[in-house]
């Protein structure tokens, strides 16, 4: 008797925010393995902020996500079974399987598969702490802002699973940490538990001039680097306190996300400070990955990284989990457990 494995697939584009009108479940039958392949049963898997840009047409880093196909994304599991001399049955392992229960994958193919180590790293944190979203916050920081010891670094989205880990990295290498967030329950996560020296609550300020005096006041030697998953008017208030020769890594627009204009409220501040203003895509710093993952991964072993999750039950929960990470329902890394 086939296995059934259970997909989410994207069958229209939004116009706006998603809805879970924009996917549909799918059933089809995982395919006998050929040789060379693996099957994985996935136990968890991921929803990020970056999967809203590839939902729609326009232009962007990366391709759209075809329609009527399952929704990519990565996910951690075990091999269940295995025809290939390169993984055994119960290995622990990560890949991009997208949203659904099983994937046949072929074990030669570069980069498909990548075996782990749950001993000291709890399997989720593969796709958190230690995955996809650490490696975005070491490599923002540390070849963007590029921070020293005494410098103070702003983080926005600071609960999420970049933000949090941007922060308590900027700690550990001397600088002061402050970060913006969404409610008072975020921020007490922020300081408490994270470790940052302040968090700014944004929804408590009614405009960017607002925005802009609380973190001045959080930040009395100013901003000397600004690590932005935001935009909008957090971008600009955090550029009227911006030192000269600061650093801004851009890594997510969330308030553009769904088509909102996001303009620039002060551009001329990036000359009168000579900023450095430089986005990036984590898959384009494939060098950085093994040097990210060893200190990210000594950390949460030691229990010196702090990171939290928010888990959706069953394959059936994944739309509901990504539309309510985009509006900012969750407290660190979002996922969904399969197993």
């Amino acid at each position: 008797m086939s296995l059934i494995n259970k997909q989410w697939h994207l069958v229209s584009r939004p116009g706006g925010a998603p809805s879970a009108d924009n996917f549909r479940l799918v059933e089809a039958a995982v395919p006998a393995l050929q040789d060379g392949q693996v099957l994985v049963r996935h136990h968890f898997m991921s929803v990020d902020p970056y999967m809203r840009g590839r939902m729609s047409e326009g232009k962007s880093y990366a391709a759209p996500q075809p329609l009527n196909e399952v929704m990519q994304g990565r996910t951690v599991g075990e091999v269940v079974a295995s025809k290939s001399a390169a993984f055994a049955v119960g290995d622990a392992v990560v890949g991009m399987g997208g949203w659904q229960q099983y994937q046949v994958v072929d074990a030669a193919q570069r980069g498909a598969l990548q075996q782990i180590d749950t001993t000291h790293v709890p399997m989720s944190a593969y796709l958190g702490a230690v995955g996809m979203p650490g490696v975005t916050a070491w490599i923002g920081l540390n070849t963007i802002i590029e921070p020293k010891a005494g410098e103070t670094v702003v983080v926005s989205a600071a609960s999420g699973a970049v933000g949090g880990v941007v922060g308590q990295l900027a700690k550990a290498r001397g600088c002061r940490a402050v970060g913006i967030a969404g409610g008072p329950e975020k921020c007490r996560l922020v300081v408490d538990e994270f470790g940052f020296d302040a968090c700014i609550d944004y929804r408590a300020h009614a405009d960017t001039r607002a925005l802009a005096a609380a973190l001045k006041e959080a930040c009395p030697g100013g901003i000397d680097g600004n690590f932005e998953n935001v935009g909008g008017t957090v971008l600009d208030a955090v550029m009227l306190n911006m030192n000269p020769f600061s650093r801004i890594a851009m890594c997510g627009m969330i308030a553009g996300y769904n088509g909102e204009p996001i303009p620039l409220a002060a551009p001329q501040l990036i000359l009168l400070n000579r900023m450095k203003v430089q986005g990036f895509i984590v898959s384009e710093h494939p060098q950085h990955w093994p040097a990210a993952l060893q200190e990210l991964g000594s950390l949460v072993a030691g229990g010196r990284l702090k990171y939290r999750e928010t888990i959706a039950e069953g394959i059936e929960s994944a739309p509901a989990a990504f539309i309510g990470m985009l509006a900012g329902r969750n407290v660190g890394k979002q996922l969904v457990k399969l197993v």
